[in-house]
């Protein structure tokens, strides 16, 4: 699952249906946009059947929402795990902040079609992933908030304001990042990561 997946080239796609499907969805959503693409283009481009997909998916709009939702509950699955460790909240933030960069510039194509078709989802699926992401948020913004009780972190900015503002510039990640350019997602999310910790640090 990456942001530059292949064609298939006329070979069978490989991998479970459900992957198969939402692969195929991935790459003709992000090159035609939800609306230009047919549900046939993506059962062809997946190899399978309507009838399979249907199984899977009730409909192109469950393509769309899990495209975004299986990459945030990845990233959430390793925020827990960071969150966790035996680390100062210098390290677990600094790793946390490294780790959403890495991973989405590893699924580009999705966090690109989240944010020019997101909008285009059922009210109840819009609100779904919003309270998922608002979780991930909460626990992110959790360690700024023990770093700052504990003096490691400048306390003259809200949380909030810190939370938003670096997550702002991930979401612009899939305006201006290629893969075939000179960073790599690692060296973008050490510098992003080196960034904002020099920004937490307490004024002198």
């Amino acid at each position: 699952m990456g942001g530059t997946r292949p064609a298939t080239g006329g070979k069978t796609p490989r991998g479970s249906v459900p992957e198969r499907l939402l692969d195929a969805a991935t790459r003709l959503f992000a090159e035609r946009g939800f609306e230009g693409t047919s549900v046939q283009q993506v059962v062809t481009a997946a190899g399978v059947t309507k009838g399979a997909m249907y199984h899977y998916f009730g409909s192109k709009d469950d393509l769309l929402y899990e495209v975004y939702a299986r990459v945030l509950r990845m990233q959430t699955e390793h925020l827990v795990e960071i969150s966790s460790r035996d680390a100062s909240v210098s390290e677990r933030v600094h790793a946390a902040a490294a780790d959403v960069i890495v991973t989405t510039v590893a699924n580009l194509d999705d966090s690109t079609i989240f944010f020019r078709s997101m909008h285009q989802l059922a009210p109840e699926k819009q609100l779904s992933v919003r309270a998922e992401r608002r979780k991930y948020h909460e626990l992110f913004r959790s360690m700024i908030e023990q770093g700052q009780r504990e003096g490691v972190f400048r306390d003259d900015v809200p949380a909030d304001l810190i939370v938003d503002y670096y997550f702002g510039s991930v979401h612009h990640l899939s305006t201006w990042y290629r893969h075939e350019g000179a960073l790599t997602g690692k060296d973008v999310g050490r510098y992003f990561a080196d960034l904002l910790l020099a920004g937490l640090r307490p004024q002198e």
